[in-house]
């Protein structure tokens, strides 16, 4: 499977132009056979290092290498896939804050999902993300 479109990279560069906002996440990435979560908003002009929320354990805001993510081999010659049905609906600290009360993104993202369907009006904390590229 290709990770990435050029439409999700397109709209993932221009997102990285300009990391001071608050992004809605682009793509999702995810382990078919176990844990590891990743919600990309940005990737670098290098076109290896991305941003977002990763979980492979926890939540976590942070970077990583996309090369990285696109060599991992699971059993059964499977690798790390993109989720094709998903849709960020929320910024990325809305996701994050979400994520470490719930303890992972899959919980966040059905609670998120649920309050999307419902069209719930209840606040929405964002999450300290201060600590993304220095």
């Amino acid at each position: 499977m290709i990770l990435l479109t050029r439409t999700q990279r397109a709209q993932l560069l221009a997102n990285g132009r300009r990391s001071d906002v608050d992004h809605i996440p682009v793509v999702k990435f995810y382990n078919p056979l176990g844990a590891g979560v990743w919600l990309v908003t940005e990737l670098d002009e290098d076109d290896d290092i991305m941003f977002g929320l990763a979980d492979i354990g926890y939540p976590e805001l942070g970077s990583w290498c996309f090369d990285e993510l696109e060599a991992i081999r699971l059993p059964f010659g499977m690798g790390i896939e993109r989720d094709v049905l998903f849709t960020g609906m929320f910024p990325i600290s809305v996701w994050a804050e979400t994520a470490r009360l719930a303890g992972s993104i899959r919980t966040a993202e059905q609670i998120l999902s649920a309050r999307f369907r419902s069209n719930a009006t209840w606040p929405l904390n964002p999450a300290d993300t201060e600590n993304r590229k220095a």
